[in-house]
């Protein structure tokens, strides 16, 4: 799986959440920074060619659709991150969010429960 620009995954997204979208479809999603509807389409065709979406066609328009799953996206993406950041140790990310205090003492118990209930 080649990895995603940051407008190219804001795009997955979006046909995540659609399922299947023609271009205007996607640009009528997007908030801010609004590109061009070409500059759109070529961030959709680059998607196509990296294996991320696929299309029906309808004459000389395309309707877009997500052909990996936001999950499948999403594990992949963890753990590249997990191995790149954190020397692939989950202890190390839970410790990077506690000292961030992005977690709270009532999650990690939690986290520790969830564990204890698999064993």
């Amino acid at each position: 799986m080649l990895k995603l620009t940051n407008k190219e995954e804001e795009v997955m997204h979006i046909l995540w959440k659609l399922e299947k979208a023609f271009v205007k479809d996607v640009l009528a999603e997007i908030k801010d920074d609004k590109p061009h509807y070409n500059t759109l389409s070529t961030i959709i065709r680059h998607l196509e060619e990296k294996g991320y979406v696929s299309y029906n066609a309808y004459g000389k328009t395309h309707q877009y659709y997500p052909i990996i799953s936001k999950e499948a996206y999403k594990t992949r993406f963890m753990n590249t991150a997990i191995e790149n950041y954190f020397n692939n140790s989950y202890k190390n990310v839970v410790s990077f969010f506690a000292k961030e205090e992005k977690i709270s003492v009532d999650e990690l118990k939690e986290i520790i429960a969830l564990i204890e209930k698999k064993n």
